[in-house]
């Protein structure tokens, strides 16, 4: 059973907490939910921060895809980023492209494939990638609680947060 679809509303907007960086407290500029979601489809690789059972953080590449409203990935269930998210759902997934980044801090739930998601058929059709090997491995599905949007070059002007 995939993941419940988001609402076809956007998050609310605002301007991230970074005292220090110049960021202006008005709301010229925000990038428009839109923008990330742009740069979470078009992604090659992307980033994912779990968290180790004794509190210590993890990250490694992975491929993925960006699907109504969540990033779907699978992995192994013996990797690590498997038996971290099984303690702690937790993580943040990032983009590959820290010059316009997108960072989103959610919580992974594991999911099925299903006719509606067809999560190994888009895989394969992204990546060309053959996931006949990896049919019974675990899929995941991170919904954004908060998502973060750096544009390096309006950085101070286009710095946003969305809170979902």
């Amino acid at each position: 059973m995939p993941a419940r679809k988001r609402k076809s509303e956007s998050p609310s907007a605002t301007r991230p907490y970074m005292p220090g960086y110049g960021v202006p407290k008005g709301r010229k500029g925000i990038l428009p939910w839109s923008w990330a979601e742009q740069r979470l489809k078009k992604s090659h690789n992307y980033w994912i921060t779990t968290v180790r059972p004794d509190g210590s953080p993890h990250t490694m590449v992975i491929w993925g895809l960006w699907i109504d409203g969540a990033f779907y990935f699978s992995t192994g269930q013996e990797s690590r980023k498997a038996k971290n998210l099984a303690c702690n759902p937790k993580c943040i997934v990032c983009t590959e492209n820290s010059s316009e980044a997108v960072v989103v801090e959610g919580e992974a739930r594991r999911v099925h494939d299903s006719p509606d998601l067809k999560f190994f058929a888009r895989y394969e059709k992204k990546y060309d990638w053959d996931m006949s090997e990896m049919q019974k491995e675990p899929i995941y599905a991170v919904r954004p609680r908060v998502a973060f949007g750096l544009y390096e070059k309006k950085f101070q002007n286009a710095a946003t947060r969305w809170n979902f």
